[in-house]
């Protein structure tokens, strides 16, 4: 099969050499422990937390219920301010732990959610800010922590995309009371299926590692309304054999994100995410389009061509009304309709970028 007629999806997951998962998967085997927090969720956590700086770093079964643990973790019940341009998990772990999200619209450059908009949304009745670092880029961290301890509210970050990106030269998920990050297999570092709650201080990280496991303590006494969170260790050894490899996997996806910005960033209609506070992990490329029917033009196109990119956030999540009540948020529902993610993965190669841009080109 040449490249043209292989067909090339938005991303691929980054894997390492299937023989040294294998290796780490016989020792799991032998040690017949599967899961209950074993030996290699232990080892990942303590590998994972030393790499990124970072402290009480939990691991759990994927991103949404690290997100649903933060909320249980902080006892909140009430409204959660969050964006408009996210993932619909953002508002299932909101409205599974019983509280109102109420959406806040975007900056149109950040795409994150607009700072400068939340205080207007207070209420007696909030509880919680929950801003999303969209695509890696981070969030104003500083302000929307002015903005909390002002009103006395709990910040947790839905970091599902930010793994690998900083601010102040920390690992961006060491922000908020709580961030919930994801290791999906399309992140840049992935379990397969995971995610993982990194808290502010040791009484919630005590209290997380508790949720996870039914609310049960060390000694086996349930004193939390918990849940099964746990990661198995089958997920947890695609981890130790991916970590290896996260330095390489997020120099080539720079590499590839600026090679797709160099070609297409002089053609007049067309725009890119705005990336101005620390560092961006590069996780995916966003393209904005002028109108709607220009994206749908080169989705066509590249779909014609066996190119599969992703209309990633559509639509904005605040026009779900079978699960929300609308609230008009303008920016992310007209970015929602005009932005495209472009394939981006270790093992596209630079003639297939080429390969796409000049299709999205030519659909221009």
């Amino acid at each position: 099969m040449n490249s043209e007629s292989k067909p090339i999806y938005v991303t691929q997951p980054s894997l390492a050499p299937l023989s040294e998962y294998v290796e780490l998967m016989e020792e799991v085997w032998n040690s017949g422990i599967l899961t209950h927090n074993g030996p290699k969720v232990q080892q990942l956590e303590a590998e994972v937390a030393e790499k990124f700086g970072l402290n009480n770093f939990s691991i759990v079964l994927n991103g949404t219920i690290a997100l649903q643990m933060a909320i249980k973790a902080l006892g909140l019940k009430g409204e959660i301010i969050t964006t408009s341009f996210t993932w619909v998990a953002t508002i299932s772990a909101i409205k599974w732990e019983g509280c109102k999200p109420v959406f806040c619209d975007i900056d149109p450059g950040t795409l994150n959610i607009d700072e400068n908009k939340i205080e207007s949304l207070i209420t007696d009745d909030t509880v919680a800010i929950m801003p999303v670092h969209v695509f890696g880029n981070p969030c104003n961290v500083e302000k929307i922590d002015s903005i909390a301890k002002k009103y006395n509210l709990k910040v947790i970050y839905d970091a599902a995309h930010a793994i690998g990106s900083t601010y102040n030269n920390k690992s961006l998920l060491s922000y908020g009371d709580i961030s919930a990050t994801s290791l999906h297999a399309t992140k840049l570092f992935n379990t397969g299926e995971g995610g993982a709650c990194i808290a502010n201080s040791s009484e919630l990280h005590e209290k997380l590692r508790r949720i996870r496991f039914f609310g049960h303590d060390q000694e086996k006494n349930v004193i939390e309304d918990g849940f099964n969170g746990k990661m198995t260790e089958i997920h947890a050894a695609l981890g130790l054999a991916n970590l290896k490899y996260f330095d390489k996997v997020l120099r080539d996806r720079q590499k590839k994100y600026f090679y797709y910005k160099n070609f297409l960033e002089n053609k007049n209609s067309l725009s890119f995410q705005k990336l101005d506070l620390g560092t961006c992990n590069y996780s995916y490329f966003p393209v904005i389009f002028q109108s709607e029917h220009q994206l749908l033009q080169v989705e066509k196109k590249l779909n014609n061509n066996q190119i599969y990119p992703r209309r990633y956030f559509y639509p904005s999540v605040n026009t779900y009304t079978q699960i929300v009540d609308y609230q008009e948020n303008p920016i992310s529902e007209d970015i929602s309709k005009r932005i495209l993610c472009l394939p981006l993965y270790k093992d596209l190669t630079f003639d297939e970028i080429q390969r796409i841009c000049n299709l999205v080109v030519e659909s221009i």
